[in-house]
């Protein structure tokens, strides 16, 4: 009876923890969501610029935002510890490294045309996409100081305020492209260069959120107070730590940018189908990263404490809870792609024929990776809690570019499966790291520790 009655805490304290953080994370998507859809709304060439653009984006970001990931799981342990000094020393050198990464990836948002071209998209797609980044780039800066403060809180278990802050970003963005794409409200329709202008102003306003929130609650942690003084060993630690997490988070995120590169090379048409499906993937995959998220923190409270059978128990649960979402999308994506896939596009779209048929199949194929990306990416967030990143890193790149990448173009290209070949290729990927992460945390990390 007190395993049964401990499992249901363990169920308890995780949705209490993770649907907050969930809701975050869909609320953020809710912002690529509205640009999607908007897009799409206006124009399909639009749509499959900002589609090839803001992935763009997103790969830079998400590399960057490595180092916002490894402040998660060092509060969450510095917590357990009831030591506010390191917490804060990792959370400030997390905002140092996040600026200096966004200084540096500037300069690949503003001459992203022509790496677009390289890239071998076609002149005029690129030329639009790269337009959009010159202006949405500069939102890296203030989008990775969210993400780290985010983190902070998020390990300190304050994710409701995560949420608010999210969902009032999320209407901004909204509200904004509403006015600047479509020339509403006496706003200049600007079209692409619309989205691009709402996402900078969302990410400012997001920052200034967060911040003002951190100033009230959290005056305690004195977290803006001399953030000009470097401190060099904590720098080094987060670095150390945060380095790997953003390459692997870069090898999962740089499949799914190749696989829209790919797209690309077979037209706008599939591009935008896999655009649409892309999305539809994202919005589920939220919820196992919220997932991830509190596993991330529960175990690093558990490493804190070096309390070994109460992060085995918690892992076993937030995997389970993890799957049973799986199944249920599943059923979603298989039983109504046409009515999901029918939300980005206008009823008179003329191209709507033929973005259902392909955007169908690929749901199909979204609907098989949903048990593996979610069996990985809570895995990850496992060994993120133990400080288990560098192995990890190394399975993450071999299984998505020496597994999912070459079998992405085999058999999309090689064998003329076309985009359901490139998609199959991403289960493939997802598929392999989901077997070595989990054979990672359960026979190698947990043993180490309980031994």
């Amino acid at each position: 009876m007190t395993k049964v009655m401990t499992n249901r805490n363990h169920v308890r304290a995780i949705l209490t923890l993770g649907l907050p953080l969930i809701g975050g994370h869909l609320a953020q998507m809710a912002i690529g969501v509205t640009d999607t859809v908007m897009l799409g709304w206006y124009s399909v060439e639009a749509l499959a610029a900002v589609v090839l653009g803001s992935t763009y984006f997103f790969v830079l970001f998400i590399f960057g935002s490595g180092f916002a990931m490894a402040v998660m799981p060092l509060v969450a342990a510095y917590d357990a510890e009831d030591d506010e000094i390191g917490l804060r020393r990792a959370t400030r050198m997390g905002l140092w490294l996040s600026v200096g990464f966004a200084l540096i990836a500037l300069p690949a948002m503003i001459w992203s045309p022509a790496v677009l071209d390289l890239l071998g998209q076609g002149p005029n797609l690129a030329d639009t996409a790269g337009d959009y980044l010159k202006v949405a780039g500069w939102g890296i800066v203030p989008a990775l100081l969210v993400m780290v403060l985010k983190s902070y809180l998020a390990a300190l278990e304050r994710t409701q305020v995560v949420l608010w802050i999210t969902l009032l970003a999320a209407g901004v963005n909204a509200l904004a492209n509403y006015a600047l794409i479509f020339g509403n409200w006496g706003a200049p329709e600007l079209g692409v260069m619309g989205a691009a202008v709402a996402s900078v102003t969302t990410q400012f306003v997001s920052l200034i959120g967060v911040v003002i929130y951190v100033l009230i609650a959290l005056p305690q942690h004195s977290l803006f107070v001399r953030l000009w003084r470097v401190d060099t060993q904590m720098l080094v630690r987060v670095f150390t730590l945060g380095l790997p997490i953003g390459l692997t988070t870069l090898s999962e995120v740089g499949l799914f940018a190749a696989s829209s590169l790919m797209m690309g090379w077979l037209g706008t048409i599939p591009l935008a189908a896999h655009g649409i499906a892309i999305q539809l993937a994202s919005l589920t995959f939220m919820v196992h990263l919220g997932l991830s998220n509190v596993a991330t923190i529960r175990a690093g409270n558990a490493y804190g404490r070096r309390d070994v059978p109460h992060m085995k128990r918690g892992a076993v649960i937030v995997t389970v809870l993890s799957l049973v979402f799986a199944l249920i999308t599943m059923v979603g994506f298989v039983g109504w792609p046409e009515p999901l896939i029918s939300v980005f596009m206008q009823e008179d779209e003329p191209a709507r024929v033929e973005i259902l048929a392909i955007g169908t199949g690929l749901l199909v194929m979204a609907a098989l990776f949903q048990l593996v990306d979610g069996a990985q990416v809570v895995a990850l967030g496992l060994l993120r809690g133990v400080q288990d990143t560098k192995i990890p890193m190394v399975m993450a790149a071999i299984s998505y570019w020496v597994v999912g990448m070459p079998c992405s173009y085999f058999l999309g290209f090689t064998l003329g499966f076309g985009a359901m070949g490139i998609w199959a290729g991403l289960v493939a990927g997802l598929g392999v790291a989901g077997l070595l992460l989990n054979a990672r945390f359960w026979g190698v990390t947990v043993k180490s520790l309980a031994g």
